[in-house]
């Protein structure tokens, strides 16, 4: 390699970076320019030199592009994978830079993870994305993860692809790794707090079912021992389900109002059982539940909601 920077690290001239990745040089320029991805270190000649760190950045950015990023998305994902050493980062297109006078938002954790998730899934980084979701769920909870983070670049890219087949594998990537994340956040109870268990479950036939493990693992972080349904059961399956399980309340969870029928509930309670009955989901229409239904709004709602009929208070 070239003479080496001040540091002591060897060095390449554009020309030679540009025959070792295949492209132009003026490529190289133009992500120096536009994203932030030229020379980090400063020599003694006329020319900045690309460092060992520099190339291996680009690199990450070409393996980006090949899995079908768009340019300012592998340039994102590279620059946080290896973030520069500069007093002054160069900035980079897509993210919104936050002045230095202007203390954080409580917004800009989430968005930031957020940011980081989307990136490293679009690049099909399955090592990235998994480390991604752990540091989101460590940082700021699961419910908090799921709402600011999880489920909104769920939404973003099940949009993005939707109605074609070219670029879903990175939905379905993610989902996989959300699934993960999720049973890994739900600690196994030796001793819940609550006597019977919280039955979830989601509607048949809806498709959405995560949220059901989000608040599992939710209920888990609680003490609130729970029995999971992700995958639909049929409703005879699901009343069945039901009587032997004898739980303390019923959660049934849809996102689609297509699939939510109000009438479900009259089939899990019959006999003389005496469960708690709650909708959760936006498929709900609270008009059209039964008056011993209760709807709740969202998976925080009811975390606190279950919690209290339960137990009778927080932890």
């Amino acid at each position: 390699m070239g003479p080496g920077s001040s540091e002591g690290e060897p060095t390449l001239p554009v020309a030679s970076v540009a025959r070792r990745l295949g492209v132009a040089p003026s490529t190289l320029r133009t992500w120096d320019r536009r994203y932030g991805l030229g020379p980090s270190r400063h020599t003694d000649g006329r020319h900045r030199r690309y460092g060992t760190s520099d190339i291996g950045r680009l690199e990450m950015m070409q393996r980006a592009l090949l899995r079908g990023a768009s340019t300012a998305e592998a340039a994102r994902y590279a620059l946080e994978q290896m973030p520069r050493v500069e007093t002054e980062p160069a900035p980079l297109e897509p993210v919104l830079a936050t002045r230095p006078s202007q203390a954080p938002d409580d917004g800009e954790v989430p968005s930031r993870l957020a940011r980081r998730l989307s990136t490293a899934a679009l690049a099909m980084d399955v090592g990235a994305v998994q480390r991604m979701l752990l540091d989101a769920i460590n940082e700021l909870g699961v419910l908090s993860a799921w709402s600011g983070v999880i489920d909104p670049v769920l939404t973003a890219l099940g949009a993005r692809w939707r109605g074609v087949h070219a670029g879903a594998e990175v939905e379905y990537l993610l989902a996989e790794c959300v699934y993960g994340a999720l049973v890994r956040a739900t600690p196994v109870l030796a001793e819940p707090r609550n006597q019977r268990p919280v039955l979830l479950a989601c509607v048949p036939d809806e498709r959405d079912t995560m949220p059901v493990y989000a608040l599992a693992a939710a209920l888990a972080g609680r003490r609130i021992g729970a029995q999971l349904f992700g995958v639909p059961l049929p409703a005879e399956v699901l009343a069945v389900t039901v009587r032997r399980s004898a739980p303390a309340a019923v959660v049934l969870w849809a996102h689609r109002r297509t699939v939510a029928d109000p009438r479900l509930f009259a089939r899990v309670s019959r006999d003389r059982q005496r469960s708690r009955l709650f909708a959760c989901g936006p498929g709900w229409d609270v008009a059209e539940l039964p008056a011993k239904v209760e709807l709740l709004p969202d998976l925080s709602a009811a975390a606190d909601r279950v919690e209290h009929v339960l137990v009778g208070g927080s932890r």
